[in-house]
C-alpha cells in the first residue's frame, strides 16, 4: 500500500507539471518576505484525497472530476478522474468546459472594484446612481389579518442599495429558491433564470419585483452580482463580457458566457442523468445555447486552466505574469468580513457561507476555526451550483480548485474533499 501511494503521488506531481506548461506559471516574483507558516502536503494524504473522488466515481455519484492544488505558485497537485460524460465516455482533461454558475459572481466582483480603482465607482454609490429606476424599489412585508390570509404590504426604502450591498448580498435581492414568504413566491414565480434578455433588460425587470428586507439588514443570496454586472456596463459603455475581456487579459480564453464553437461541444462536462436539477423549476443550461444575457452571477463556463489563473492573481496580491490588476489593498478589502457583528447584519438559519464564516466583497471568509479542525482564518472561498468550488489560503500560499458537474451532491463533496487536502497538509 505504501508503495501505491507513493507510485501515485509521483504520476500526479507529474501531471501537475504538465498542466503547469498548459497554463503556465502564473507565479509573481514578490517583493514580501516569504511565507513562513505554510505547511507542505504529505504524499500519503494526497493519495487519500485520490481515493475519495475516485470512490465517488466507482460508486456512481459522480461521472468524473479535475482537481488542482497549487501552493508557491507550482502545482503540487493535479488529476483528472473519469469521464466528461457517461453518454460518451470522453476522458476528462485539461480542456474540459464546466459551467462555473456562481464561480462568477467573484469574477465580476473583481470587475467592479477594479472601476472602484479607477475612481469610477464607489461602494457607497447608490445602484440609482447608475440605474435610476432603483430609487423608486419597495420593500416587500407579509401582514397577516385575523383571518389567517396573507397580503403585502410595500414600504419605501429606508436607505437605498448601494454597491457595496450588491458585493455583499445584503441588497434585497433575492433568489427565492427557498423561504416562504410572498416576496420570495414572487422571485420565483418570475422564473428569472430561464429567461433570456441583456442585462439592462433583466434590470429593468428585476427592479419592478419588491425587495425581499431592507438594504443592509440581512445577508441574502440572491440576484445582486447580476444587477452589479448591469452597473459594470453602465459605467464602462461595454457589455459585461466585453469590459472583463479588456480588463482582465489574463488567459482566461476559454471563459465566456457559452461556449460559441460547436467543435467543443465533446468538451463540456456534464452530469449523471439524474443529477441535472438545480432548483424546482430549473435544470443545468445548455452551454452551447447563445444567450443575450450575461449573468455576472451565475452565467460563465470555463476550463479548470482558466480559473487557476484567476485565482493565482488572486493569491498573488492582484498580479499575475508582470502586470497589476488589482492592488494588495483591495484584495485585502475584498477577503476580509463585511457582515461582522459590528454591521449589525443579519444570519438566517440558511445563511449558506456557515457559521464559522462571514462574507467579504465577492467572496465568503473564514472567520473563526470549525470544530476539530486546524483551518485558518482568512481562507476565502466560493461555489457554484452544479459543483464546482476552489477556496484560497494565503497564510499556505496555495488554492485548490474543484471541477466537477453533480447539483445534488455538490455539499457533500466540497465538506469532505476540502477536510481531506487540509489533512494532506496536517491541518
Amino acid at each position: 500500500m505504501k508503495r501505491w501511494r507513493t507510485e501515485g503521488f509521483s504520476r500526479c506531481l507529474l501531471l501537475a507539471a504538465a498542466f503547469a506548461l498548459l497554463v503556465g506559471a502564473g507565479c509573481d516574483a514578490r517583493a514580501e518576505a516569504p511565507v513562513t507558516g505554510a505547511h507542505r502536503f504529505s504524499a500519503a494524504g494526497l493519495g487519500r484525497v485520490s481515493d475519495y473522488i475516485k470512490n465517488e466515481i466507482v460508486t456512481g455519484k459522480i461521472p468524473g472530476a479535475i482537481l488542482l492544488i497549487r501552493q508557491h505558485g507550482k502545482p503540487v497537485y493535479y488529476e483528472n478522474f473519469g469521464v466528461r460524460d457517461v453518454t460518451t465516455q470522453f476522458s476528462m482533461s485539461a480542456d474540459t468546459i464546466f459551467r462555473l454558475y456562481s464561480m462568477s459572481k467573484p469574477i465580476t466582483s473583481v470587475a467592479a472594484m477594479m472601476l472602484v480603482e479607477d475612481g469610477k465607482l464607489a461602494l457607497d454609490d447608490p445602484v440609482s446612481k447608475y440605474i435610476p429606476a432603483f430609487a423608486d424599489v419597495k420593500v416587500g412585508i407579509d401582514q397577516r389579518a385575523e383571518d389567517g390570509s396573507t397580503t403585502l404590504a410595500l414600504q419605501p426604502l429606508k436607505r437605498p442599495i448601494t454597491i457595496e450591498d450588491l458585493l455583499r448580498h445584503t441588497s434585497g435581492l433575492t433568489y427565492g429558491f427557498s423561504g416562504d414568504g410572498t416576496v420570495r413566491k414572487l422571485y420565483a414565480d418570475e422564473n428569472l433564470f430561464n429567461g433570456d434578455w441583456t442585462n439592462a433588460e433583466f434590470a429593468a425587470r428585476i427592479v419592478k419585483l419588491p425587495l425581499a428586507e431592507q438594504p443592509g439588514t440581512l445577508w441574502d443570496y440572491g440576484h445582486s452580482t447580476d444587477v452589479l454586472g448591469r452597473v459594470i456596463e453602465v459605467i464602462s459603455g461595454k457589455t459585461l463580457y466585453q469590459f472583463e475581456k479588456e480588463r482582465l487579459p489574463l488567459g482566461m480564453n476559454e471563459t465566456a458566457f457559452h461556449v460559441a464553437d460547436p467543435a467543443k461541444r465533446p468538451r463540456i462536462a456534464e452530469p449523471m442523468p439524474d443529477d441535472r436539477a438545480i432548483g424546482p423549476a430549473t435544470r443545468v443550461s445548455d452551454p452551447m445555447q447563445p444567450r443575450k444575457w450575461e449573468s455576472g452571477g451565475a452565467g460563465m463556463v470555463g476550463t479548470i486552466g482558466d480559473y487557476a489563473r484567476f485565482a493565482q492573481m488572486l493569491l498573488n496580491g492582484g498580479s499575475f505574469e508582470g502586470r497589476r490588476y488589482l492592488k494588495p489593498e483591495t484584495i485585502a478589502l475584498m477577503t476580509k468580513d463585511h457582515i461582522g457583528p459590528e454591521t449589525k447584519i443579519a444570519r438566517n438559519d440558511r445563511y449558506y457561507p456557515g457559521a464559522n464564516s462571514g462574507f467579504g466583497l465577492g467572496f465568503a471568509v473564514h472567520t473563526s476555526v470549525p470544530p476539530n479542525t486546524s483551518w485558518l482564518l482568512g481562507e476565502y472561498r466560493w461555489d457554484g451550483v452544479a459543483g464546482t468550488f476552489f477556496f484560497i489560503d494565503p497564510e499556505d500560499d496555495m488554492f485548490a480548485i474543484f471541477m466537477v458537474q453533480t447539483p445534488s451532491q455538490r455539499g457533500r463533496i466540497q465538506l469532505q474533499l476540502k477536510t481531506l487536502i487540509y489533512q494532506a497538509m496536517g491541518r
